[in-house]
């Protein structure tokens, strides 16, 4: 199921408005144009609420438009949101992480869908519930569950249109950045933990590696890990008393966020995960030099 799910994502153009709503009384839109052929995908989003912003992603370059400063910023991002990302070394594994199974046929956007409920084995992850065209597998719409069987989050295309004409070299001609307006590169120097200085003494259950990046202009250290359906990242930086005060866990929607002093540093842990496996991670977390 999972695997059809990521191949549609990766052979199929498609133009769409997507919606996301949270529990909690969120929710934002986008406009979609997606183009790919088998190997490059380019997108194209236009956020419809909040500040206007256009969002380019070619395959793991990002460029974000801010019209209200004429800026554009230019980024590297290896996790680039596909579900499922069966594209990680650990893909296999999923099966032992989650349960799959069938639970119905319901339209979406338009479309007749399989409905697949996929179910965590632990505590360590949510459920999901996920609508995929019956065609093309497609992903459609997809809930994320509580150990309860309650939506903290539901993320679907309103208006969906496959096989759209679509033109890579046109999506590709819109990154340029227009006269006038200022081209920002934040420096990302890719890195590993152990280089700066820190490790996990115990993996947390499913979880690997995906990447790891220092921003010196920030003194900002990224570490990114994923299960194939759920990521978590790891900010660590220079604790700051002025800054870093308030200690917790807080959720907005499927996301949580743990943030902890470490002695000398401050942890952020982000993530779509239960708030017991920011814990987890942040109780493994460990300085070796």
């Amino acid at each position: 199921w999972l695997l059809r799910m990521h191949e549609a994502s990766r052979q199929n153009n498609y133009i769409g408005t997507f919606v996301v709503s949270s529990n909690a009384g969120a929710m934002s839109s986008a406009r979609i144009w997606h183009a790919c052929d088998g190997q490059q995908q380019i997108d194209r989003v236009d956020l419809l609420t909040g500040q206007p912003r256009t969002v380019f992603r070619r395959n793991d370059e990002v460029l974000t438009f801010i019209p209200e400063s004429r800026v554009v910023r230019s980024e590297r991002r290896e996790v680039l949101g596909l579900f499922p990302d069966l594209a990680r070394p650990n893909a296999s594994a999923i099966a032992d992480f989650y349960g799959a199974r069938q639970v119905g046929s319901e339209r979406a956007a338009g479309f007749d869908a399989d409905v697949v409920q996929i179910q965590p084995r632990d505590a360590l992850r949510f459920g999901y519930r996920i609508w995929s065209e019956k065609k093309s597998g497609l992903v459609m719409k997809v809930q994320t569950l509580d150990a309860e069987g309650n939506v903290l989050e539901q993320s679907a295309f309103s208006e969906l249109q496959i096989g759209a004409p679509v033109r890579m070299e046109k999506l590709a001609r819109m990154m340029a950045v227009p006269e006038g307006w200022r081209l920002e590169k934040p420096e990302a120097v890719k890195t590993t933990a152990a280089a700066e200085g820190w490790a996990l003494r115990a993996q947390v259950p499913g979880f690997t590696q995906v990447s790891c990046y220092k921003r010196p202009a920030e003194g900002v250290l990224q570490w990114v890990f994923t299960d194939g359906l759920a990521s978590v990242s790891l900010f660590i930086e220079a604790y700051d008393r002025q800054r870093h005060a308030q200690e917790g866990v807080f959720a907005a929607g499927a996301t949580h966020t743990l943030t902890r002093r470490l002695q000398d540093w401050w942890l952020t842990a982000v993530g779509e995960v239960p708030a017991q496996t920011l814990r987890a991670f942040a109780q493994h977390l460990e300085r070796r030099r």
